[in-house]
């Protein structure tokens, strides 16, 4: 009998443990369709910068503070309301005129004290009155004092943003993106920097790690152990999987950074994928930068983005660089460090420039140039082997990093200019770099880069460092340095 009714509770639970599992592979798989429509969930939420004449406050009106019982004026004393009733016919044969008048000279005097206790009552309510009107008017005065302030501060913000001044745009865009929501619990950190000589905004994002990819592809009723488990996902899948999710954060990114772009400052953006982590040899916090790229605004434009594939589209098109083992926290070299384009390391020009004491670099001579570029690899722990000085002001270099791995042969130039770089220097630098069969190119310069230099180094071992980077470069290895325009 126990058997049976074992066996009868037994045949049961298959069902309700197979509903289990397809409820929870269900889940799963509505967790990869969320993962995998990151980016389309972000085409759907239309994207427009700020206008910052929105935010300024509407005028403010004080409230009241004169009473309502204070507003109109109490009415009189009435005499009629005093006046005795006069004696009639036989009252007055019996003494009844007598104390009428005395009745009526008592009234007189109730009135006259009335009429002095209501002029007296209206005196304090008109000081009242005009106490509070002045309260009201001081009171009114400052908020609209405020207001003017406020939007005195909204003009000359929008002002810094329109004349693509660094921080005001770096602001401008970090507070949009701060804005944005992050879909499914991710990361919220992110960092935005703007250099205004080459028109370029730098962002450092914070991209959730390999585990936010479900480690189970399934579930299933497992009959012999009366219980649901899970079917694993192939470690290709996971790879697969997250890869086409750090691409999608990236056209994300770069979807809101130009989106963002109600004044038009922004020409080109940098993305740099940044995941914090355990490093499980070490058991140390990391931080690899797991995608980098460089977009401009012209190569954006022309994407469909509901339309392509995410992983093929910032590999081939940006030429990203993207980890081959994420889930191994393989990292990348960004194309630009943050630290680089970072307004709050950066001091471009004292606002007392007058009593700064650090040299300005666009007053050295080529000579005196040279002699900071080379001090500078020094410190970086490059060794120089050659210079040769050029007319326009540039030096070029041939610079060795000890370094395995990373080191090689470097081609360096440095241009002292205070106009944008022509993309012909790039197109040249590439072409000594091929020439003297070197790791890499680099191109420093006091000014800044186009979007064609950009583009063109897109993919390249190209590395383009305008006067924001090459100043921050000097920070960093305590070379002092400015860079200020001469007074025209």
């Amino acid at each position: 009998m126990g058997w049976s009714v074992e066996r009868h509770a037994r045949s049961e639970r298959p069902p309700g443990r197979t509903a289990e599992a397809a409820q929870r592979t269900a889940a799963v798989q509505e967790r990869v369709q969320e993962l995998q429509d990151v980016l389309d969930a972000a085409l759907a939420v239309e994207v427009h910068g700020t206008d910052l004449q929105t935010l300024k406050r509407a005028p403010r009106r004080a409230p009241p503070t004169v009473a309502d019982a204070d507003h109109v004026p109490h009415p009189g004393p009435v005499w009629a309301a005093f006046v005795p009733n006069r004696p009639g016919p036989f009252a007055s044969l019996v003494g009844g005129n007598r104390r009428y008048a005395r009745r009526l000279a008592e009234a007189e005097d109730r009135f006259a004290a009335a009429i002095e206790r209501h002029r007296t009552s209206e005196e304090n309510r008109r000081e009242r009155v005009a106490r509070a009107t002045r309260d009201q008017a001081e009171q009114q005065r400052r908020l609209d004092d405020d207001t003017a302030d406020q939007h005195a501060r909204i003009d000359e913000y929008q002002r810094a943003v329109e004349s693509r001044d660094r921080r005001a745009v770096s602001r401008y865009f970090q507070k949009a993106l701060d804005r944005v929501a992050e879909p499914h619990d991710f990361p919220k950190r992110r960092k935005a920097g703007y250099v205004p000589e080459s028109t370029l905004l730098a962002l450092e994002w914070e991209l959730p790690d390999v585990s936010v990819v479900p480690a189970e592809a399934s579930y299933r009723y497992d009959k012999e152990q009366d219980k649901v488990v899970a079917v694993p996902r192939p470690e290709s899948d996971v790879r697969l999987l997250y890869q086409q999710l750090v691409a999608q954060c990236a056209l994300r990114a770069l979807h809101l950074a130009f989106g963002n772009d109600r004044y038009g400052v922004v020409d080109t953006v940098v993305f740099n994928g940044m995941v914090e982590s355990v490093d499980l040899a070490t058991g140390r916090t990391v931080r690899p930068c797991l995608i980098t790229l460089r977009a401009t605004r012209e190569q954006f434009k022309a994407l469909v983005l509901d339309q392509l594939d995410p992983v093929a589209c910032v590999r081939h098109y940006f030429a990203a660089e993207v980890s081959r083992h994420p889930e191994e926290l393989q990292p990348v070299e960004p194309v630009l460090d943050f630290d680089l384009a970072d307004p709050r390391t950066i001091e471009p020009q004292d606002v007392l420039s007058e009593i700064d004491s650090r040299p300005n670099l666009l007053e050295l001579t080529p000579d005196e140039f040279e002699h900071l570029v080379h001090n500078l690899l020094t410190r970086m722990g490059l060794e120089t082997r050659l210079f040769r000085s050029g007319a326009d002001g540039g030096i070029d270099c041939v610079a060795y990093d000890p370094r395995p791995i990373t080191g090689g042969k470097f081609v360096v130039q440095a241009k002292l200019y205070t106009r944008t770089v022509p993309p012909s220097a790039v197109r040249d630098l590439f072409g000594t770099v091929l020439d003297a069969g070197a790791t890499k190119g680099i191109l420093i310069t006091t000014s800044g880069f186009g979007p064609s230099s950009y583009q063109f180094a897109n993919g390249k071992p190209l590395q383009l460092i305008d006067g924001t980077g090459l100043l921050a470069l000097c920070h960093q290895h305590d070379i002092p340095a400015r860079i200020v325009p001469r007074a025209s």
